[in-house]
């Protein structure tokens, strides 16, 4: 069975390594230059280590199986998110104050990052069956066994099956699917993507000084322009960060980024001491930025976690020859990283006639 896999983020990366151990030929197309999709890392420049999440963080093994087995399964580590001290809360009173903030029941962090998985994964798929800057422009049926995947270079591949892997509705705006009926056309559409329009702050520092101050990283706030953020560190504790996400609207993030960076600093600072405000590095990820991410249509909406994505959308199309795996798609967790995981997986068997 030759199956071509389009977006290597996390749901692609897991229905392909599961196609390549059951021995089906795998190709992936991604049109970004980095695999990952919304799993990103800031990383050493000189060792490439993963030093901070840019994307997803969380996961919830105590409640989340899906999750779980394949932490297991891929031999990844994990550790509880830091939240000893007080957090530091503004906006809900004339004057910043200082109180403990309870953590999630459950939430731990991934040694490495997110990025271990998209590691591991790709290890499975091997290099060579990932390619990068290959946009895909169209799917379109050849004869009664083969598909047709046109690219934006002009290339055409050709594959028995195919599972499209990519945000929904940036598939709707830049695929053309003579094919689909309208049903599925519009579940494309209105799919949001969670977190596409998403901006996540991060600071790196050479030693975490807020834990010294009975302070647990976290920041609660109304004021902005950070609305919440958490202590980073690594879990041996040699990186040190402070990470947060954005309350500015993606009109304002772009219209204004320097001055955003200025006011993500003079927080840190205020909430945290002067030495917050000299990170060695800050990183601001604006996922709204990204037209492989987001769409007009994820910008123009009020962010909000995904409800449970139409059944069009878990259904095989062209004579069960294509599937779509994203972790919007999902019944369990969608939007999340386990929903991504169980929605490659699931694609995955169901191509294979077998539970994995």
């Amino acid at each position: 069975m030759d199956v071509v896999v389009i977006g290597a983020g996390l749901a692609g990366l897991t229905a392909a390594a599961l196609l390549r151990q059951a021995g089906a030929s795998v190709e992936i197309v991604e049109a970004d230059r980095h695999i990952g999709g919304r799993i990103r890392a800031v990383r050493d420049p000189v060792s490439n280590r993963a030093l901070a999440d840019l994307g997803p963080t969380w996961v919830w093994p105590k409640y989340q199986p899906g999750a779980a087995r394949w932490i297991d399964r891929l031999g990844i580590a994990t550790f509880e998110q830091f939240n000893d001290g007080d957090a530091v809360i503004t906006g809900y009173r004339p004057a910043p104050f200082r109180q403990p903030v309870p953590g999630q029941d459950g939430m731990v962090r991934i040694a490495g990052g997110p990025s271990a998985f998209i590691d591991a994964l790709a290890g499975i798929v091997g290099d060579a069956r990932i390619r990068t800057s290959a946009a895909v422009t169209g799917i379109a049926e050849d004869g009664p066994d083969k598909l047709q995947i046109h690219l934006g270079s002009g290339e055409t591949l050709t594959a028995g099956k195919v599972i499209v892997s990519v945000p929904l509705r940036v598939a709707a705006v830049s695929m053309h699917l003579p094919w689909a009926p309208a049903s599925l056309l519009d579940a494309l559409s209105g799919t949001p993507t969670w977190m596409s329009s998403q901006a996540k702050a991060v600071a790196l520092y050479e030693r975490p000084f807020w834990r010294d101050a009975g302070l647990s990283g976290r920041i609660v706030s109304r004021n902005g322009p950070l609305f919440e953020a958490h202590d980073h560190c690594s879990a041996d504790n040699t990186t040190a960060a402070i990470f947060g996400f954005v309350s500015w609207s993606p009109e304002q993030r772009k219209k204004d980024p320097e001055g955003l960076r200025q006011a993500i600093l003079d927080q840190l600072s205020a909430s945290f001491g002067k030495a917050a405000g000299h990170p060695l590095e800050l990183v601001v990820q604006d996922w709204a930025t990204n037209s492989r991410i987001a769409t007009g249509m994820d910008l123009s909406e009020a962010a909000q976690h995904p409800d449970l994505a139409p059944a069009v959308l878990r259904q095989p199309h062209l004579g069960g020859r294509l599937r779509f795996a994203v972790s919007e798609v999902s019944e369990i967790s969608p939007g999340l990283i386990e929903g991504a995981l169980l929605s490659g997986e699931r694609a995955a068997s169901e191509l294979l006639g077998e539970r994995l």
